[in-house]
This record gives structure tokens, sequence and C-alpha cells, in this order.
């Protein structure tokens, strides 16, 4: 897998964490470097953990299926993007104003980071039948998180909501059309 495509894979699984960082900069008060570091590690951390868990697991079973990985690897990841795509354009349709909630505490920011990573979960299994260097690809995968809801954050606490939708939108594209390549490949049709 190339740096690229990891690149690609890593703005499309934090565009969730960048959707709950703009609610979460909408509702505060005042944006410091403390609330800042503390949003973008909890959801940088649990991007770059759930892959890792995912791909151990999936290590244990990648020998017995490795005729069909890329098929796995394209459902996996069509499925969760086309599930980001179609949970964005429900959002337009009746767009939800964000929860009123300034607080970062660990009870508002774990179950958050958990919610928005499940995804990464099943990357990670993908990322196991593609063989990829584990360890510099999680932590690629949360460094960019990190960034990403820092800046959603930022963005959040000056523009607003109105791009949440499509910012969720953009990531579940990235996440299908990294699918299509990655099955594209396998079968011989392109090669990168």
């Amino acid at each position: 897998m190339s740096f690229v495509e990891l690149f690609f894979i890593a703005v499309g699984l934090s565009m969730d964490a960048f959707a709950v960082s703009i609610c979460l900069g909408l509702n505060m008060e005042k944006v410091t470097t403390k609330k800042l570091f503390i949003v973008g590690l909890y959801f940088g951390t649990f991007q770059a953990v759930m892959p890792l868990i995912g791909f151990l697991v999936a290590a244990l079973f990648t020998a017995k299926i490795v005729a069909f990985d890329h098929w796995i690897a394209f459902g996996l990841l069509c499925f969760l993007g086309g599930k980001m795509m179609v949970g964005s354009l429900k959002k337009e349709d009746g767009e939800q104003p964000c929860k009123k909630e300034t607080s970062i505490s660990h009870m508002v920011m774990f179950p958050l980071a958990v919610a928005t990573s499940i995804d990464a979960l099943a990357v990670g299994v993908s990322l196991a039948f593609l063989r990829v260097s584990i360890i510099p690809a999680v932590s690629f995968i949360g460094v960019t998180t990190f960034i990403i809801s820092v800046l959603g954050v930022r963005i959040g606490y000056i523009f607003g909501v109105k791009c949440k939708s499509k910012a969720e939108f953009i990531g579940g594209v990235i996440l299908v059309l990294i699918g299509i390549k990655i099955l594209l490949e396998h079968l011989d049709i392109i090669s990168f």
C-alpha cells in the first residue's frame, strides 16, 4: 500500500471524528490549546488503536483466506464508505443541531472516540489482508486524525456546522474509491 493510499484511508477514517469535533467546537465558549489537545488525543488514539485490534484479529485468519482477501477489503471499505455517505445524506435532510455539550471530560470523550472509531476496526482487518506494516500505518492514521480533529474543533468554533455532513460524505467516498482500487489491482485491471 502506498503512502498516498494510506493518507486517503487516514483522512477517510477521520471524517467522523472531524464531524464530531466540529460539533464540540461549536459549543465551546473558548477554544484553548488544552481543549484542542484533549479532543485530538482522544480521537487520534482511538483511530490508531481500533485498526490495530482489527489487524491483530485478522492476522490470526489471514493464511486461510488469502485467496479472497481483496474481496473482503473491497466489501468492508465499500460497506463502511457507503454507510458514511448514506448517513451524511440523512443528516442533510433533517440536519439536527449538535447537542449543547461543552464538556470534554472522559465521560463525554470516551464514548465519542469509540463511536467514531468503530469503522477503523474493520479497516484494520482490511490492512491485515493487504499485509501492511501495521505500526507505521496506525501511527500515521492516529496522527492524521489528531490533526484533523484539532482542525475540526477550530472550524466548528469559527464557522459552524455547515460542512459536517459534507465531510462525512467525502470520507465515505474516499473509502469506497480505495476499496474499488484494491479490487481492481488484485484483479489485474489496473496497477499503481
